[in-house]
């Protein structure tokens, strides 16, 4: 029995054109930079940096963000505290424009780390620390800008161990400028200690929606992966439902064509049952997509034999019908017989063809045998697709060439019931 001689790698004919489909670039798990801004993750797109460095997120891709939402906006009222001392102390308008010029160079490198695409460390983080030293002199809220910085860093970097490292610059930076200035010990704690204890809970956090990405991701991979398998089982159901309908089609075309003109009545009982054929061809496609064509497997041997009597073979069929095979099992062999007719129909040029199915040491097996002129060609669509089916249920298909071409298929029975968990997923 020839088959197909379609590469199986192409299979997405229900959609478009078809693709092939390299399954190790599929399942090799994507690279996540880690941290470009808080609580989102940006894909690396190429090693080359196609992304402009100073390309803008819209706002509302921000705050829709999954891990930090509207965060950005509550935060940021922390600024607050920078103007206690201006408003207390009743400061000078110099000084006003002095600390409103001071917020506003803050705003940008706040709202920078989430509306890059690719936030820079340096930029942002240190451009806070650097606000915070030259204010402090001038204004003790300006401990704010060392809380910021040190409360980002975690979310900016992508290991624990750079976090920690920054939480220590930016608590020796301003415990430094403490000492130097003379502060006194609450500007002290809040220049330095207070961020220190900011940030160090802040790295579970960062740590944690690291890993809340990764597993996002992770499932988007797995949800595309699932799309690429049942895109295939439709192609290769497709495949055998399509395959052998379209076969007998012709055949019984043909042969009403030859009949019409001396015996029509005979011509129009073939175009009936082409009409018939047609229908429940139909009828297959729809169970088909929806996962479940089979209509039992005595069925589809009684169709089997109907077949290949029409194509003119002498059939020998010996099958146990009292047999009870599970439901998928059933599935698994009919296909496989449609798909066999179907080559010895369309290839094999045979005279004769022997069905058999028996059950032996709690296994069941299928044997078809033709005796055309059997071709060791590589395996096409249809058979791998057959051999596939066959494997995932724990049997095993052998094709033979010899004195016509044998297709024998063994399923177990028994072991059945502990991989049905793992068919299914």
């Amino acid at each position: 029995m020839g088959s197909d001689t379609d590469s199986r790698g192409r299979v997405g004919v229900v959609h478009g054109e078809a693709q092939p489909w390299n399954w190790p670039e599929l399942t090799a798990r994507v690279k996540i930079e880690q941290m470009p801004y808080l609580g989102s993750p940006h894909i690396e797109e190429n090693s080359s940096g196609a992304t402009r460095p100073w390309k803008l997120r819209p706002l509302g891709s921000v705050l829709r963000d999954k891990d930090h939402g509207w965060g950005p906006l509550l935060w940021v009222l922390y600024l607050g505290f920078f103007f206690v001392q201006p408003v207390v102390d009743h400061v000078s308008l110099k000084h006003w424009l002095f600390d409103g010029l001071g917020a506003a160079i803050f705003l940008v490198l706040y709202w920078g780390m989430f509306l890059l695409e690719r936030p820079r460390v340096l930029v942002h983080v240190g451009g806070m620390v650097l606000l915070g030293v030259i204010f402090v002199p001038f204004n003790a809220g300006a401990c704010t800008f060392f809380i910021f910085a040190a409360a980002m860093v975690p979310f900016l970097v992508d290991t624990q161990t750079r976090a920690i490292a920054g939480l220590g610059i930016i608590a020796g930076i301003g415990a430094i400028e403490g000492f130097l200035l003379h502060a006194s010990g609450w500007t002290l704690f809040y220049a330095a200690i207070f961020p220190l204890l900011i940030g160090a809970g802040n790295v579970f956090f960062a740590e944690r929606n690291r890993m809340n990405r990764k597993l996002r991701r992770a499932n988007e991979e797995i949800e595309n992966l699932a799309k690429v398998a049942e895109r295939e089982r439709i192609a290769r159901d497709l495949h055998d439902v399509l395959g052998h309908t379209l076969s007998v089609i012709t055949l019984k075309s043909e042969l009403a064509g030859k009949l019409i003109a001396r015996d029509p009545q005979r011509a129009g009982k073939e175009i009936r049952e082409v009409e018939q054929i047609s229908r429940q061809a139909l009828s297959d496609v729809r169970d088909a997509i929806r996962g479940y064509r089979s209509q039992g497997l005595v069925a589809e041997l009684a169709q089997a034999k109907t077949t290949l009597e029409t194509a003119g073979l002498t059939v020998q069929c010996d099958a146990a019908t009292t047999m009870k095979l599970p439901a998928v099992h059933e599935s698994v062999l009919s296909l496989a017989v449609r798909e066999a007719v179907t080559n010895v129909v369309r290839h094999a040029q045979a005279h004769t063809c022997r069905m058999r199915l028996e059950q032996q040491n709690g296994s069941c097996r299928l044997e078809i045998h033709d005796d055309g002129c059997g071709t060791s060609n590589g395996e096409g669509n249809g058979l791998r697709g057959m051999r596939e089916r066959v494997e995932m249920l724990g049997g095993t298909l052998n094709r033979t060439t010899e004195a016509g071409t044998t297709l024998s298929i063994t399923l177990p029975l028994k072991e059945w019931a502990p991989k049905r968990e793992g068919l299914q997923n």
